[in-house]
């Protein structure tokens, strides 16, 4: 059996509730707010995993008629691929498409353009046009005369444009629309087959469940041309995703798409995406996927180089201010953002596979304790993307204007149901920040035992401690811990279990208080679908691309939290509880920033 600590078992106070231990004595509101609402968060046999009220995942009935009008949505689009007439119009654009991404992945300057020093590769939006588009001798004259006046999106990959006055006719080619045009290119290896890798894309769970902090819904609509070898070779499915940012302050980006997959003679495979909204007309075009996708080539028995390629339109004047310079440069959704994330995947299937091994304090998990502590990390984590995301599922709602919390976002998610208790809403609330230092900075900070009683309300003047952890992949700060929280040497007020990843797309830390019983079942190999969890953390992203403007880049930061509240419900939320909540985030990022912007690291 595995300990969770050094001290003997009779002297640590249980009481099975979120932090496995009673409260201290004196509590302020926002604490016993915390220790009260979430009893018995972090405990085992919460909930029945057959009732999809409480399945992981799931919704409450809050969000049910956006999530039937997207169903709704997709089941017409489902009629409408099976025409013969549109089976051979989709056929025809993927095919063009296809043939698109392969010049794309190949080509060189001055078609692709660095920005700036360590900038992303993207799209001369001129050069483009004369490759891929109808280009003659009077559109030139109108590029030129349109390249020394107002900023165009065809131009440039960073530009937002209206165009509500009329125009020339000859600029109908060009399809102008409200939309910014953002692309971008990355090519690096991947410690992948190529045959897995087409597989994890054109297999939709699988590429949902992969790439759960980019796509956040994905149906499949029909498949219009099947594989002829028994692999995905020919393989011409429709579907529809939605993509997101780990925050509801920018919009998630929905569209319908063919995606093809078709294997070349020198055994390169390529796998593009391609909107269809130009076939199947809709009301109101907000994001539209040009060919994208990408160029799979095996690299002897080690692996693949995969080149990636993002070229889309979207509307982004609904997008907030805070968001506005690292969305339109097209690094919040870029090439590089997709390369980083099926990169962590390879590292957790690594990890979750590899023998146990004592820590560097010589500490043992037992490798079935091993594979339930990553299981129940990844099912945290996941949970928290979930949460916090602008998917249509998720209906956000505000703080009213005279708190002093600022941009605050929140909503219901499930119902939680204890037996033998009162049952209560989870209520998810987050806000964003900028903050002038760099991502590393704010990650070492907030990641670290040593500094975490500076932050965390329910760890202040208390000490912290890391008592095991795991390791995910080469850089030793990407990890799995679990943190104990003492007020006396031999007495546990919290323990958290945390996940901690960072790359240069991002950072994330998620947290979730766990119950003693329930993480010594899990170290010794434990079932994790059956401990609820409500994971709270921070998302952190760059101010700005890498390369794009003047100055150093700093940090915006998107703090979430997630507790029970039983005296609120759908229709009514107390003034005490949105008094609380403004607390918790106006006390959290007044500590933070005080921490940054003063030293105190």
């Amino acid at each position: 059996m595995v300990g969770l600590q050094e001290a003997p078992r009779c002297e640590i106070e249980v009481n099975y509730n979120q932090f496995g231990a009673n409260p201290p004595p004196e509590m302020n509101p926002v604490e016993d707010y915390f220790v009260q609402n979430n009893e018995n968060s972090g405990s085992p046999l919460l909930y029945n995993p057959s009732s999809p009220q409480n399945s992981p995942g799931s919704e409450s009935s809050t969000n049910a008629k956006p999530d039937h009008m997207n169903r709704a949505s997709d089941l017409l689009m489902a009629v409408s691929i099976g025409a013969g007439l549109n089976k051979n119009k989709i056929i025809e654009q993927a095919v063009e498409a296809m043939e698109e991404l392969f010049k794309l992945a190949i080509m060189g300057e001055p078609l692709w353009q660095h920005n700036g020093n360590g900038g992303m590769e993207t799209l001369n939006g001129f050069q483009y046009l004369r490759e891929f588009g109808s280009f003659d001798a009077t559109m030139e004259q109108i590029m030129r005369m349109v390249e020394v006046g107002e900023p165009q999106c065809f131009l440039s990959s960073d530009c937002n444009c209206n165009f509500d006055q009329d125009v020339p006719s000859s600029f109908s080619k060009l399809n102008f629309e409200p939309l910014n045009i953002e692309t971008s290119r990355e090519t690096a290896f991947v410690e992948m087959n190529p045959m897995n890798i087409v597989q994890l894309l054109m297999d939709t769970k699988q590429w949902a469940t992969t790439f759960y902090s980019i796509v956040s819904r994905t149906t499949l609509l029909g498949v219009i041309l099947e594989n002829v070898d028994g692999s995905y070779n020919g393989v011409l499915q429709v579907m529809s995703a939605e993509f997101h940012q780990r925050t509801p302050l920018i919009p998630a980006r929905q569209c319908y798409f063919a995606r093809y997959c078709k294997k070349h003679t020198n055994g390169t495979w390529g796998v593009v995406d391609v909107s269809l909204e130009n076939l199947f007309p809709y009301p109101q075009v907000q994001f539209r996927r040009r060919p994208s996708g990408c160029v799979i080539q095996e690299v002897g028995n080690r692996g693949s180089k995969v080149t990636w390629i993002e070229h889309v339109e979207v509307d982004n004047r609904s997008l907030h201010p805070l968001f506005r310079p690292i969305v339109s440069s097209g690094f919040a959704f870029s090439a590089k953002r997709w390369i980083a994330t099926i990169n962590r995947h390879c590292q957790w299937l690594t990890t979750s596979t590899a023998r146990t091994a004592p820590t560097t304090d010589g500490v043992l998990i037992p490798q079935e304790g091993r594979e339930s502590l990553l299981k129940l990390a990844e099912k945290m984590t996941k949970n928290f993307f979930n949460n916090i995301n602008s998917c249509s599922e998720n209906v956000w709602s505000g703080l009213p204007q005279n708190f002093a919390a600022q941009d605050v976002r929140l909503r219901y998610g499930n119902i939680l149901k204890v037996p033998g208790k009162p049952s209560g809403n989870i209520v998810i609330f987050t806000t964003s920040i900028q903050i002038p230092v760099p991502m590393e900075v704010l990650f070492d900070f907030l990641r670290h035992e040593r500094t975490r009683n500076r932050w965390d309300l329910l760890s202040n003047q208390r000490h912290v401690r890391e008592l095991v952890y795991v390791s995910n992949g080469e850089n030793p700060k990407n990890r799995v811990s679990i943190m104990q929280v003492n007020s006396s040497p031999n007495k546990i007020e919290i323990l958290y279990l945390q996940e901690s990843y960072t790359d240069e797309t991002g950072s994330y830390i998620v947290y979730a208080p766990m119950d003693i019983m329930a993480m010594s079942k899990i170290l010794n190999g434990g079932n994790p679908k059956f401990v609820s969890i409500l994971p709270s953390g921070f998302s952190i992203m760059p101010d700005k691309a890498p390369g794009q403007g003047d100055g150093a880049v700093g940090s915006i930061l998107t703090l979430a939290f997630q507790s029970v509240d039983r005296l609120s419900n759908k229709e009514y939320m107390p003034q005490s509880t949105l008094k609380i909540i403004d607390a918790i985030l106006s006390t959290t990022v007044a500590s933070i920033k005080d921490a940054m912007l003063f030293g105190i690291r």
